[in-house]
């Protein structure tokens, strides 16, 4: 019953910006990488950004210098703040955690993401 809450998706015109935040446990948060991903329909589950515990990250060619990924260890929490944000961004953005290299052995609930004028 590992826990990862997100919150912060919405819609949001293009070129605007949105910050998520994903809310777990200490134990999750300090010995399992985090990331995120996304899945819009009728595309495949895309991995966005991850996370290593000491705060190496790697992002998608398609997000990076758009979007960025990071941490409030006192409060157990990783954001992602996306900017510049474009219609191919709309997706159902996931929390996830777990082993490196594919972090996906726990997820959250899911938050949508919708860019459209």
């Amino acid at each position: 019953q590992v826990q990862l809450v997100e919150s912060g998706g919405g819609l949001v015109q293009p070129g605007g910006s949105l910050r998520l935040s994903c809310a777990t446990s200490r134990s999750i948060f300090s010995n399992y990488a985090m990331g995120w991903y996304r899945q819009a329909p009728g595309k495949k589950r895309e991995l966005v950004v991850r996370m290593t515990t000491l705060g190496s990250t790697n992002y998608a060619d398609s997000v990076k210098d758009r979007f960025t990924i990071s941490r409030d260890n006192a409060k157990n929490t990783v954001y992602l703040q996306m900017n510049s944000l474009k219609p191919e961004d709309t997706a159902v953005y996931y929390c996830t955690s777990g082993r490196w290299p594919n972090v996906n052995d726990y997820w959250g609930q899911g938050t949508q993401v919708t860019v459209s004028p």
